[in-house]
This record gives C-alpha cells, sequence and structure tokens, in this order.
C-alpha cells in the first residue's frame, strides 16, 4: 500500500510502498478514505514530538475509514463500519503497537495512523458512525472538532455572554469559533497573522478579527482565552487580558525547550484567581463525544463546508503540509 512517510527530520514525506503485517490482539485493519492534515503534523516533521528516535514511521492522528478486518478480542467495530480515526482513547481494547514493513524491515508506528491507504490500529481509536456520515466531517471529528469543542465546554466551561479570545486561526481555532457559537459566547474575538481567514471567521460566527501584523493589539478583557499557536510570546503578551475570572487553556504546544515567561505574575491572582491551563485533546472522549457532534451536525448546528479550503492526493501530501505551513488555509484534507 502507499503511505507517507517519515524518514528524516525535517525533509519531505517519501511516498512509498508499505506492507502490512498480520492483526494482533485487539487490532483493526481500515481502508482509509480522507485523512485531516495537522499542526501537530508539523511539530512531528521537526521533532518536537520526541520521535526523533523512532524513524522511519507512518503520520496522520484524524481520518475516516471502512473497518475491512479485526482481530482477536475486537467487539465495539465490525467489517464494514465507517470510522471515525481519533487519537484520544475511546471505547474497546488498547492493542500492542501496530507494525509495518518498510525496505524489508520492520518498523513500529503509532496506535494510529492516517498518511496511508491502509492502517492497522488499536481498537480503541475507532469509533463507528452511520454511514452517511461525510468522510471529511469524520476527520474533523478525529482531533480539531472534538478538541475545540471540547476546550469550550469540559475546560474553559463556556458560559453564555461570556467573551472569548481565540489565538491563532488553524484548523482548531477555526473550530473553536463553531464552539463558542454554540454556547452562546459573546463577543468572539479572533487573533491571526493574516487576513487570508478574516472571512472565514466571520463565516463561522466571529464578531471581530484582529490581524496581530496590522491592527492595534486588544486591549479590553476576556473571561475565556484559548491560544493555538504555541508562541511563547503571544502567550504572554495575552495573559494581562484575562479578565477576573479569566481562564487561559494552551492548545499549542511549545517547541521543546522553550520557556514562557509571564510578566507581573500577581496578575493571575486578581479576581477570583485566574486559571492557566495546558490541554489534552478537549479532555474529549470519542465513544461517548462523537454521537452528540454527529447529532449537532445532522441538525445544521455544525457546518464543515467553510473549514476545509483544500484538498490533495496523498501523492501532493508535501505540498499541502508545505501550504499548511504558510498559513494560508483553513482545514486541508487529503484524499486516500
Amino acid at each position: 500500500m502507499k503511505s507517507a512517510i517519515l524518514t528524516e527530520l525535517n525533509k519531505n514525506l517519501v511516498i512509498d510502498d508499505v506492507e502490512l503485517t498480520s492483526l494482533k490482539y485487539g487490532q483493526v485493519l481500515t481502508k482509509n478514505i480522507v485523512s485531516g492534515v495537522c499542526g501537530a503534523q508539523l511539530q512531528e516533521i521537526a521533532g518536537f514530538k520526541g520521535n526523533a528516535n523512532h524513524l522511519p514511521h507512518l503520520m496522520g492522528h484524524e481520518g475516516c475509514g471502512i473497518v475491512t478486518e479485526i482481530g482477536l478480542g475486537v467487539s465495539t467495530v465490525k467489517v464494514g463500519d465507517k470510522v471515525v480515526m481519533h487519537w484520544r482513547k475511546g471505547g474497546g481494547i488498547e492493542s500492542p503497537f501496530p507494525e509495518y514493513v518498510f525496505k524489508n524491515k520492520v518498523i513500529t508506528s503509532g496506535k494510529l495512523t492516517t498518511f496511508n491507504e491502509y492502517s492497522i490500529v488499536s481498537e480503541n481509536r475507532l469509533t463507528s458512525v452511520p454511514h452517511d456520515t461525510p468522510p471529511e466531517f469524520c476527520a474533523l471529528l478525529g482531533c480539531s472538532l472534538t478538541t475545540a469543542l471540547g476546550v469550550i465546554t469540559y475546560e474553559a466551561k463556556v458560559k453564555s455572554g461570556e467573551s472569548i479570545l481565540i489565538v491563532g486561526a488553524g484548523g482548531v481555532g477555526l473550530n473553536l469559533i463553531q464552539g463558542a457559537k454554540l454556547v452562546n459566547a459573546c463577543p468572539i474575538y479572533v487573533m491571526d497573522i493574516t487576513d487570508y481567514k478574516k472571512s472565514i471567521c466571520e463565516t463561522l460566527g466571529s464578531n471581530y478579527f484582529i490581524n496581530l501584523k496590522t491592527d492595534k493589539f486588544p486591549t479590553q478583557k476576556f473571561d475565556v482565552i484559548v491560544d493555538t499557536t504555541g508562541n511563547p510570546d503571544v502567550i504572554n503578551q495575552v495573559i494581562p487580558l484575562l479578565s477576573n475570572i479569566g481562564r487561559c487553556i494552551l492548545i499549542g504546544q511549545t517547541k521543546p525547550g522553550s520557556a514562557l515567561l509571564i510578566t507581573n505574575v500577581n496578575q493571575l491572582f486578581e479576581g477570583s484567581g485566574k486559571m492557566l491551563k495546558a490541554t489534552q485533546g478537549g479532555m474529549t472522549s470519542p465513544s461517548t463525544d462523537i454521537p452528540r457532534y454527529i447529532n449537532l451536525y445532522q441538525h445544521g448546528l455544525l457546518n464543515i463546508d467553510n473549514l476545509i479550503t483544500h484538498h490533495f492526493p496523498l501523492n501532493e501530501i508535501n505540498t499541502a503540509v508545505n501550504l499548511l505551513k504558510t498559513n494560508q488555509a483553513g482545514k486541508i484534507i487529503i484524499n486516500l
């Protein structure tokens, strides 16, 4: 099967043939339909994920596929099921790490990969969905959409009428707008470094858009600030904008070894005490949350049409990755 393989850090992914191995206990074989491209893959290519000693390896962690085979013990999915492929643990078995054969050598892989035509997946990284669920929507449910909605409801616990500042309008940032709108946050501000996504943000429900390069830095206070950039300088700049009940949630991961300097730490003790928290996927529980989000989509309360700006075939995945680096795209989908 064709796969996109990370063989060297800071290099293009290699498109080549990889062989499947027999399924182990708790593993599932999927024929993949689409995959999302996430900012986390940029960090992985740069070696920021502690993956330098695990090359070569396969990539991708949000997608949609069809179950073609199940291993011993698997009970939550069956052959023929359409599934969301997600990196967060769901129901079912936590299987051993999948193995593939590349250039006559066995290589290990994450419990889930999606930049390949077929995947061996741990059962607990799959959730069955109705067959009429659009594949692109399934891919977003694998990471960006579920992370955003989880942050809004589980971690920031945004209340109706609370103000929010979303820093960074990437895949997760755009979905944060939808999540904030669903709970009637107001106003919804979005901050980015280019006007490319301004119209997308407005369509999704933002009230104000700030271009950090051309617009004045905001001075008003926000009840919730969510950073998706992982840029310590930007994080330090926005923390003083927290209201007296402010919660700041960090989604974007900083470069390993970097430091976050908080100017005037005493500001965090104002009001009832402010919160600064890093998230792991918005505390999403795929088995219970994904069916709820599909219900919202079916009733027209979630929109993916304006989120997805580009589609690429697998053999053009490096074009997709390089485009993501330019900040001139919304959500990018790889067709498998």
